[in-house]
């Protein structure tokens, strides 16, 4: 708005004495009517197509804005590309795994790998939903392992991990409401959005994610596809005002994509002839394409677990199919900094 405004004020200034300076050159009157009609009528057209060419916007308020060279402009869009390029570190031991963000392309986003208390400052006070199969449960897991302190993780792993089951926790230390409920299947997904769409309250972070088990038992991405269709559709509808009439803010809404499946580790022949790297790739594909996404005009921010695990490579994974713990910690610090990114904050 002010940049703007100091641009109208420039174009008036040359208007008025342009004009004022030519007169003292002696001009006759018809010819500095005739100068002063003719700039004005260019600096109009000037300022009316100005909007439809970016850059030529940009230059103009850059040129009568003061820049800081001290700090970067903040590029959201640009950003959120970068957070899935880390590098994992070469194991000096078998459980000594380790990643770090790529710094060479990240640095101006200032990409941070969040401690446990700069994690439960960001999400204090947060209720966070998590939906999905043995990948989202994977992530709560490292969500677990980072905000809480290693004896509590280990009397509520087993609770977490008993099969096919739901599972919840507060966490007082920050006011964190945690829910996992188990969603193999996109209907079941579709489900858990549904009996949101009524709620007081929503969660502020909702993460899905689904695949495999279609893979596997049904086998058609085509139908993969139109499954995807419904909970986009669901999901949408969590951004529209809800019957009761009391407004709710939207929630942080992530999807958990499947991970790269090494076919020869795979422990069944049935997972190795229903989960072939054709099948997954047709799968990726649906996914792409369903709109779920924010580039593409859905509400979900993909957190990329089929790129992490092939960074990872085949040595964090014993079944071909399930990670080591630090693809789903990498994933969560995505989740983190595009939280930051999206609500413009520092930690």
């Amino acid at each position: 708005m002010v940049a703007a405004a100091q641009i109208g004020v420039l174009a008036a200034c040359v208007v008025l004495f342009v004009p004022m300076g030519m007169a003292g050159w002696h001009l006759s009157r018809n010819k500095m009517l005739f100068f002063s009609g003719v700039l004005f009528i260019t600096l109009a057209i000037c300022i009316h197509i100005a909007p439809y060419f970016p850059a030529a916007s940009h230059f103009l308020i850059s040129s009568l804005t003061p820049s800081s060279s001290s700090s970067p402009p903040f590029r959201p869009s640009s950003c959120l590309s970068f957070l899935h390029d880390v590098s994992f570190l070469p194991p000096v031991s078998p459980s000594s795994f380790d990643w770090l963000p790529n710094r060479s392309r990240s640095a101006d986003c200032d990409f941070q790998k969040l401690s446990r208390s700069d994690a439960g400052e960001l999400l204090n006070g947060s209720w966070i939903v998590v939906s999905g199969d043995s990948q989202a449960r994977l992530f709560v897991l490292a969500l677990l392992r980072l905000l809480l302190d290693r004896s509590s993780v280990e009397v509520v792993e087993g609770d977490l991990f008993r099969r096919h089951s739901d599972y919840h926790i507060m966490i007082s230390e920050y006011a964190v409401k945690l829910d996992f409920v188990w969603s193999p299947y996109e209907s079941n997904i579709t489900s858990v959005i549904q009996q949101f769409h009524d709620s007081i309250r929503l969660p502020e972070v909702l993460i899905f994610g689904s695949g495999l088990w279609h893979m596997l038992h049904t086998n058609n991405a085509s139908d993969y596809s139109e499954a995807l269709a419904s909970v986009r559709r669901s999901a949408a509808s969590m951004f529209y005002p809800s019957s009761s009439g009391l407004p709710s803010q939207p929630p942080h809404m992530f999807w958990l994509g499947m991970p790269t499946l090494v076919n020869s580790m795979l422990n069944t022949e049935e997972k190795k002839k229903k989960m072939s790297r054709k099948v997954w790739e047709a799968y990726e594909q649906e996914v792409h394409g369903s709109g779920l996404f924010m580039q593409s005009g859905g509400h979900f921010l993909l957190l990329d677990i089929g790129s992490l695990s092939w960074n990872c490579g085949e040595q964090c994974t014993i079944d071909g199919m399930h990670y080591k713990s630090i693809v789903y910690e990498a994933a969560l610090h995505v989740m983190f900094n595009a939280l930051l990114i999206e609500s413009q904050q520092k930690i």
